[in-house]
């Protein structure tokens, strides 16, 4: 086990890996088509365990969201976002959407 990372340290480091010379558009184009793959092959992985009998490959499954992790941290970067501002941002939009927790009453009944 990995000892555990801050958010925006990953994003900093992940962006070493990123092309330097690609313009702002190139590098949404390349997170959002990235995130696209990366999703479909975690998704597939899921598929062969659930539809396939395959035993459930966790460890593939966590390599896929390391690297939809990078896509992210590549758009948040394009968009001169800090990944924990978008977090904090997605938390406080589900903590107002669902105040008590999940409801299937709230998910049915919400103003957006």
């Amino acid at each position: 086990m990995h000892q555990p990372m801050n958010v925006n340290d990953y994003q900093r480091l992940a962006l070493r890996s990123e092309a330097p010379q690609r313009t702002r558009n190139e590098r949404l184009l390349n997170a959002a088509l990235g995130l696209c793959g990366e999703a479909g092959e975690w998704a597939d992985t899921l598929k062969k365990h659930v539809f396939h009998d395959h035993p459930l490959d966790t460890a593939a499954l966590s390599k896929e969201l390391g690297d939809i992790l990078w896509y992210v941290a590549i758009a948040c970067d394009a968009l001169e976002l800090e990944m924990s501002d978008v977090m904090a941002e997605n938390i406080a939009k589900l903590r107002q959407r669902y105040p008590d927790g999940f409801s299937a009453e709230r998910s049915l009944h919400r103003a957006e």
